[in-house]
C-alpha cells in the first residue's frame, strides 16, 4: 500500500508523506502556477532534491500527503510545523499541485481535517498560514475552512515587476467547526 489513512474526510484523506512520489511533487514544484504561489519560483527543484525533502518530510513532524479517497489519487499535501506545545500554536502549509483538482473543495476539506486535528489531537489553540495577496482561490479556500485575516506584511514579495503583500490568516479552536474525527475519538459517557 502506497498510503496510509491516517486522517478521513469525506472526499479524501491525509496519509504520511510516500518519498516514492518525488517524481510527481518535483513536475509540481517546478510549475510556476504552484511555485509563484508558494514563493519558490526563484529555486529550481530536482527529483534528487525532492526525493531528499520528502524523506526528511517522511521522517518527522506533521506532514501529509492528501489523496483523493475514490482512486487513491495523489492531490498535493499539507502540514503543520512550527509547532509550540507551551504556546499551544502551530503554522499550517498546504498545496494542492495538480490543477485540475484545484477548485472543487479538497483545498477546503483538507485544511479542516489538518486543523481539527491540530486543535483535538495535539492540544493547538491557534493556527496560523501565511498567503500571498495575488492567491485569490488559496484566500477564499482558507476563509471556507473557517481562517480569518489577522494581518499582512506590506510589498514583501516581488514578482514580475510588482510588489505584493503577505497576508496572515489564523482559526482558534473555538472557531473550529468541523467533526471529521469525532467519531473515532473517545468520548465522556
Amino acid at each position: 500500500m502506497k498510503y496510509f489513512k491516517k486522517l478521513v474526510g469525506f472526499r479524501l484523506y491525509l496519509s504520511p508523506v510516500n518519498p516514492e512520489d518525488a517524481e510527481t511533487y518535483a513536475r509540481w514544484i517546478n510549475d510556476l502556477t504552484v511555485s509563484i504561489r508558494l514563493g519558490t519560483s526563484r529555486e529550481v527543484i530536482g527529483l534528487q532534491r525532492e526525493k531528499s525533502f520528502l524523506e526528511d518530510m517522511a521522517k518527522e513532524g506533521q506532514n501529509y500527503a492528501i489523496v483523493q479517497l475514490d482512486g487513491d489519487q495523489l492531490l498535493g499535501n499539507c502540514s503543520l510545523f512550527a509547532i509550540d506545545h507551551v504556546r499551544r500554536v502551530a503554522e499550517a502549509g498546504i498545496f494542492l499541485g495538480d490543477e485540475g483538482q484545484r477548485g472543487q473543495g479538497y483545498g477546503t476539506e483538507a485544511l479542516q481535517l489538518l486543523c481539527e486535528y491540530g486543535f483535538k489531537i495535539l492540544n493547538l489553540n491557534n493556527i496560523m498560514l501565511r498567503v500571498f495577496e495575488f492567491n485569490q482561490p488559496a484566500i477564499r479556500c482558507y476563509e471556507k475552512a473557517g481562517f480569518r485575516v489577522f494581518g499582512r506584511r506590506s510589498q514583501s514579495y516581488y514578482v514580475n515587476n510588482t510588489y505584493f503583500d503577505e497576508i496572515y490568516m489564523e482559526l482558534l479552536r473555538d472557531d473550529c467547526q468541523t467533526n471529521f474525527l469525532d467519531a473515532k475519538l473517545p468520548r465522556r459517557e
